[in-house]
């Protein structure tokens, strides 16, 4: 498995770095079968540079045969350099392997500022290879943090779910979210849901919750209905 970090890769009115990372799902899908995309939400802070909300996102791959990491690595720079931004500040990092050191330092990016001189130190300390793209690079901080964050398993907003389109969209079937492999669950009680319609919004954006893809619901009105609840 491999883990890309992407962050600090748009600014308004630009394609956002989820988007990206889709374009870099479809162009290395020859080589490599995307298991998610997911979003995590970091610090809110004023004296943290960011486009609208604060959120990076991390890939995780699974190679077809004999992929190449290295291979990787230079179509996703490749596709950042491509579209870069003035005004933007992307940064990219690769993990074939994350420490415990590289989690704890995700969840603090969720609770505290830090520097790009930390957040390197710790990659290269780590054997994590991590590279500013543009601008002031600051994006280095935001990807190294989507790769900790995602491998505890346990935060974001799942953007892709394997390789499942993202066609999902207002009331459907729970049958048709759990036949993705995800669960859905009542957020309240934590009991698990096989039957009845589920609104999913706009999109299906389930979280990632103690390794597992989770899509969490309320009841409504009608015994049978439920709607998603969007969790950071």
């Amino acid at each position: 498995m491999i883990l890309i970090g992407l962050d600090d890769t748009d600014v308004i009115d630009s394609p956002g770095t989820n988007q990206l990372a889709k374009r870099i799902v479809r162009e290395a899908a020859s080589e490599w079968r995307c298991q998610r995309i997911v979003r995590h939400q970091l610090l809110f802070d004023s004296r943290i540079p960011y486009t609208s909300q604060n959120g990076s996102a991390s890939i995780l791959f699974e190679p077809r045969g004999s992929a190449d990491p290295a291979s990787l690595w230079d179509l996703c720079e490749s596709i950042l350099r491509s579209q870069f931004v003035e005004g933007s500040d992307p940064g990219l990092c690769l993990a074939t392997h994350v420490p415990a050191a590289v989690m704890e330092f995700g969840k603090r990016c969720q609770h505290e500022v830090v520097d790009q001189v930390s957040a390197q130190e710790l990659a290269n300390r780590n054997g994590l290879k991590l590279k500013g793209l543009g601008g002031t690079n600051g994006g280095v901080i935001g990807a190294l943090a989507a790769v900790g964050l995602a491998a505890t398993g346990n935060d974001g907003r799942v953007v892709q779910h394997e390789e499942w389109p993202d066609d999902l969209t207002g009331d459907v079937a729970v049958q048709q979210v759990i036949v993705r492999g995800i669960h859905v669950i009542e957020r309240s009680s934590g009991k698990v849901v096989t039957t009845g319609r589920v609104d999913v919004g706009k999109h299906l954006r389930p979280n990632r919750r103690s390794g597992s893809t989770i899509l969490f619901v309320n009841p409504t009105e009608s015994d049978a209905c439920w709607s998603a609840v969007k969790l950071k």
